[in-house]
C-alpha cells in the first residue's frame, strides 16, 4: 500500500537548493526531465502533535550529531543557527541558498524501525 513518503521545500532559488542538496548533503538523486531533481533521503518517521489547526506540517532532518554537522557547514561557509536544547533533541537550522531555513535536530526520543516496503507480485 504505502511505498514511501515525498516532502516538498518550497524555494526562490530551487536550483540552488537543489545543488545544495545534491552538492553539500550529499543527498542521491535522479533527474526526471528538465533538471528537475528528486532526492532519495535516509529513513524518515512521522509524528502526529495537536494544533490549533489542520493542514500544518513540519520538516527537519535528524543528524547523529548536531555539532559536527554544524563544523561541516562552518567548514563550507553555510550559516547555521544556534543549538537549542528542546529536551526531545538537540535543533539547529540550516540556512539554504535559497533563503529559507531547515531545522537539522539530533534526536534524544526513541526512534522507530524502518518501515518494511512489500514490493508487489507481478
Amino acid at each position: 500500500m504505502i511505498i514511501g513518503s515525498h516532502s516538498i521545500i518550497y524555494s526562490k532559488k530551487p536550483d540552488a537548493d537543489r545543488a545544495f542538496l545534491r552538492d553539500v548533503l550529499k543527498f542521491p538523486s535522479i533527474d526526471v526531465g528538465g533538471g528537475w531533481l528528486i532526492f532519495g533521503l535516509p529513513p524518515s518517521e512521522v509524528a502526529v502533535h495537536p494544533g490549533e489547526k489542520n493542514n500544518v506540517h513540519e520538516f527537519y532532518l535528524m543528524c547523529d550529531d548536531v555539532e559536527q554537522f554544524i563544523a561541516e557547514m562552518k567548514s563550507r561557509k553555510i550559516v547555521c543557527g544556534p543549538i537549542h536544547n528542546q529536551g526531545w533533541g538537540m535543533l539547529t537550522e540550516v540556512t539554504l541558498p535559497g533563503g529559507g531555513k531547515l531545522g537539522v535536530y539530533q534526536p534524544r526520543h526513541g526512534r522507530p524501525k524502518a518501515m518494511a516496503v512489500k514490493k508487489k507480485a507481478r
